[in-house]
Parts: C-alpha cells; sequence; structure tokens
C-alpha cells in the first residue's frame, strides 16, 4: 500500500530540489549588497524563510532564481529602510574571484561578446574594479545579465523597473564597462583589437 505525499511534505520536497541549489548565488548577491559576511547570511537564511514561506504562491515551471532574486532584493530594501542605512552603498569588491572572473555564466553563452572574451582574459580583480566603478543602476544590471544570465525581463522584475530601463542600462553599462576594460587591457598589453573593432 503505498502512502500518499502530504502537501506540505510535498512542498518541502520541491523547495528542497528546486531552491536549495541557488543559495550560492543568492549568497553572491547579497555579498554584494550587504558589503559583509554575517549580513550576507543573515539576509539568504531571511531569503530562503520568506521563500519557503511563500512557497506555495510560486508557480511552478517559471524562473524560479529570478523570483528568489525578488525576494532577496526586496528583504534587503525592508532590512536597509529598518536599520536607515542608505540602500546605494554597494560594491562588488567582496564577491569571491569565481563568482565574478571565473563564474560559469561568463564562459557558457553560445554567442560570447568582446566584453566576456575580455573578461576570461583578465584578473577578476581587474573586472571587479571596472564593474564597480559602473553606476550601480548599470552595474546591478550588467551583473544579473552577465554574471548571473537572467533575461530582460527577469531583470526588471528583480529590480521592479520597465524592460525598457533594463536594455538601455545594460546597453549604457556593457559601453562603460568595455571602455574601462579596454583601458585596462591596453595597460596591461592585452590584444584589444577585438574590443576596438565595436
Amino acid at each position: 500500500m503505498s502512502t500518499k505525499e502530504t502537501p506540505e511534505a510535498l512542498k518541502v520536497r520541491l523547495f528542497e530540489e528546486q531552491a536549495l541549489q541557488y543559495m550560492p548565488q543568492l549568497y553572491g548577491v547579497a555579498m554584494q549588497k550587504t558589503k559583509n559576511p554575517t549580513d550576507a547570511e543573515d539576509l539568504v537564511q531571511e531569503t530562503m524563510v520568506k521563500a519557503f514561506k511563500a512557497f506555495n504562491q510560486f508557480e511552478q515551471g517559471t524562473n524560479l532564481k529570478a523570483w528568489l532574486f525578488r525576494i532577496l532584493s526586496n528583504t534587503n530594501i525592508n532590512n536597509s529602510v529598518k536599520r536607515g542605512k542608505d540602500q546605494a552603498k554597494t560594491a562588488l569588491d567582496e564577491l569571491e574571484d569565481w563568482q565574478v572572473g571565473g563564474a560559469e555564466s561568463l564562459t557558457s553563452v553560445a554567442n560570447r561578446s568582446a566584453e566576456v572574451e575580455a573578461i576570461d582574459a583578465m584578473p577578476s580583480s581587474a573586472v571587479k574594479r571596472a564593474l564597480a566603478e559602473l553606476p550601480e543602476n548599470w552595474r546591478m544590471i550588467v551583473y544579473y545579465r552577465v554574471v548571473e544570465g537572467l533575461s530582460y525581463a527577469e531583470i526588471a522584475k528583480v529590480l521592479d523597473i520597465p524592460d525598457g530601463s533594463v536594455m538601455s542600462g545594460l546597453h549604457r553599462g556593457k559601453k562603460m564597462l568595455r571602455g574601462l576594460l579596454l583601458e585596462y587591457a591596453q595597460q596591461e598589453g592585452y590584444n584589444t583589437s577585438a574590443m576596438e573593432a565595436k
């Protein structure tokens, strides 16, 4: 005689199978937002608790990663308001090298852009410095697109901005990033012909 899984047991199983795999990526974003390992861990934990409580509302088959990023972003904003902190003080300095320079999403893009090729060839510290120089609104768009591989619509949802703002912000952010990386690459003697052609 088979035992039927209870709704709560099904929720737990699906959450463990589907959501827990995104904790490292959530931690990377949380580090970017909090700039503190303990605060980042707390933010991820709070995000996962909220996500689990609301998991019945998640529409299976849609982008779970974007949904989790949205919860993390909202939680961070709420926490910042509670603490009275300035939300704009974020940086990429605390990201680990593997999250930027060697991130899988940077190397697995089918049509690799000149920016991605240049990023692969450069030390991650140079990439982090270049990303940190972008204005925050562009930096987050570039980060979510290039590092996390989210679509325009997913980024718009996570950042709560119009799709057109994502497209223009990504264009401007990549253009500025390209200039910063090109300057660094030329100083370091890298072959910059592919980037200069753009």
